[in-house]
């Protein structure tokens, strides 16, 4: 029977999303893991790729149509099947339902926005009608951008998303501060005024997110101080030898999954009546990115050497920043690494993404006086902070899991092996 593809959720808790633009035409031939489509939402541009092999029957949904998660956008068929359509242009019979996962973890609220009508046209003024979807209009107001003074690169000249990206930012003009009434009954407020900013759906949803995490996961932390003088000095070898330079964090990757395999324990996730252990090592890497945080997931980090680690976060995170990440590059993962280094901080810790029951919170290092066979020398010292879900990781686990991940920090020639 035809395949019905319905809207995936392809960011955590997403309720709805646009076709941006599609990789497909009615009547080609795909197979799985084709691009179908550039699905936009608040948060990401994100490639939407085939799970069945086929035929394009009918692409239901067009570019800038904002639906609902579930909702049909395509049908597919298999050898020799042809769409039927009755008069209602509908097809005959009911096609099975694709069986599409939640893309990572998330669910959508109870009571999700209705979609705002296919292809809405938004009029700026009288005789002119510009075409944006909704997620592009709401995205325009939150940012304070006219959509009338913007140019649409999409289908028949559609303000799309990137349009918003390469627009300049509207001016925010600051707040005067009104007289106040009695402190009793108001608030005391700075005499220089205050600005208010939109949140953005991105803000919306890291908010949304990490509030649960805080509020519903039973968090605690271990903390070390490690010596990386060691792994300084090979990381510096290395870079003399090999064709493409590697960072610390590069390092720091390989040995969080180096930890995650000699401890399987703590390579798990949440399940709700169950607890998940992998086999092979996926980890989230923290990516900053414009107005907030994506984490796209660095694949079989145990089986892949320094400069093929090195490789794959720089060409990640370089998809991020540009709103380019493909859908399986956000979904799954069992830990997160979360690294502020580069920006002096001596420690912090950082909160969980749930399913995820682990993420590393990594600072600088720094040089500081160490005991050393009895001697107080200077060392250079990272400190790193595990965030771990008890319901999931242990106390004992968790000390296990960072005795293993400072021996092969403080060891580093087993990152190498």
């Amino acid at each position: 029977m035809p395949t019905v593809i319905r809207m995936p959720a392809v960011l955590a808790s997403a309720t709805e999303a646009a076709i941006q633009a599609w990789s497909v035409t009615e009547g080609q031939t795909i197979e799985v893991g084709d691009a179908l489509a550039d699905i936009e939402t608040e948060k990401a541009v994100v490639e939407y790729a085939a799970e069945v092999a086929g035929t394009v029957g009918k692409l239901i949904a067009q570019p800038g149509d904002n639906l609902a998660v579930g909702a049909p956008i395509a049908i597919i068929l298999a050898a020799g099947e042809v769409l039927e359509e009755n008069a209602s242009g509908d097809p005959e019979p009911t096609p099975q339902i694709s069986p599409t996962e939640p893309l990572v973890a998330g669910s959508p609220s109870e009571n999700p926005s209705p979609p705002d009508a296919v292809g809405a046209a938004q009029t700026i003024e009288p005789g002119t009608r510009v075409f944006a979807s909704p997620i592009v209009r709401r995205l325009a107001r939150e940012r304070g951008l006219e959509l009338g003074a913007l140019t649409g690169t999409g289908p028949e000249g559609r303000i799309v998303r990137r349009d918003l990206e390469n627009a300049p930012a509207a001016p925010s003009a600051s707040v005067p501060v009104p007289a106040a009434p009695p402190a009793a009954t108001q608030p005391a407020r700075s005499a220089s005024g205050f600005t208010d900013i939109p949140l953005t759906g991105m803000r919306r949803a890291i908010a949304r997110r990490l509030t649960e995490s805080k509020t519903t996961v039973p968090h605690f932390y271990v903390t070390a101080h490690l010596r990386v003088d060691r792994l300084f000095a090979l990381r510096t070898e290395v870079n003399a030898a090999a064709s493409r330079k590697v960072s610390v964090n590069d390092f720091v990757i390989k040995a969080v999954a180096g930890a995650l395999v000699d401890v399987p324990a703590a390579n798990a996730i949440w399940g709700g009546d169950h607890i998940r252990r992998f086999d092979g090592v996926d980890l989230a890497i923290a990516v900053a990115v414009e107005g907030g945080l994506l984490t796209p997931v660095l694949r079989r980090v145990d089986a892949s050497s320094i400069t093929d680690i090195s490789a794959s976060v720089a060409e990640l995170a370089e998809r991020a920043r540009a709103g380019k990440l493909k859908q399986d590059e956000l979904e799954g993962g069992s830990f997160s690494i979360s690294n502020l280094g580069m920006y002096g901080v001596d420690e912090f810790s950082a909160i969980l993404n749930p399913p995820q029951a682990g993420i590393l919170a990594v600072s600088a290092a720094k040089q500081q006086p160490v005991v050393d066979d009895d001697r107080l020398v200077v060392g250079t010292v990272m400190t790193v902070t595990l965030s771990a879900d008890h319901r999931v990781i242990d106390g004992a686990v968790a000390a296990e899991w960072m005795a293993a991940f400072t021996r092969r920090i403080e060891q580093p020639i087993s990152l190498l092996l």
